[in-house]
């Protein structure tokens, strides 16, 4: 009998980008919600098709809290050519002992929590009383997390 493998997959979400049309998020500047990263082992199944964020399979270790990091967002939404584009902070766990394989960014919003994107590390990333630090890439059209071309 063979097992189904856990796997994370890097995309946005496709509840995303319907809830996005529907006007439920806002990145703007002054912007009330909050966005948070959680960080996710190897064992946890993440990907297009993830709708929220769930304790299921996320990391537990030393000044690790469940939820994540809040980021803050440090390229309000902009355009290069035909391409929008946002993008957040890099965030620290200081002095962790964390193994992650993946994140998911949501909308911290006490209820549903909706997924925004997932981000697949490639491996197990692990920090051992040191930082464990997520570094968002350049807010630009080519790079940044969120781009809508």
């Amino acid at each position: 009998k063979e097992e189904s493998k856990m796997a994370i997959s890097q995309a946005m979400a496709t509840s995303f980008k319907v809830e996005l049309l529907g006007g439920d998020f806002d990145f703007s500047t002054g912007t009330t919600q909050v966005f948070k990263i959680a960080l996710f082992t190897s064992a946890a199944t993440l990907g297009a098709t993830t709708t929220a964020y769930a304790t299921t399979n996320e990391v537990v270790g030393t000044n690790y809290v469940a939820g994540g990091n809040t980021l803050t967002i440090s390229a309000i939404p902009a355009a290069t050519g035909t391409t929008a584009f946002l993008d957040f902070a890099d965030t620290t766990w200081a002095n962790a002992t964390i193994t992650a394989r993946g994140a998911l960014v949501y909308l911290a919003n006490g209820g549903t929590n909706p997924a925004v994107a997932v981000l697949d590390f490639g491996s197990d990333k692990t920090s051992t009383a040191g930082d464990f630090t997520i570094v968002f890439p350049a807010a630009d059209s080519s790079n940044a997390i969120i781009r809508i071309a």
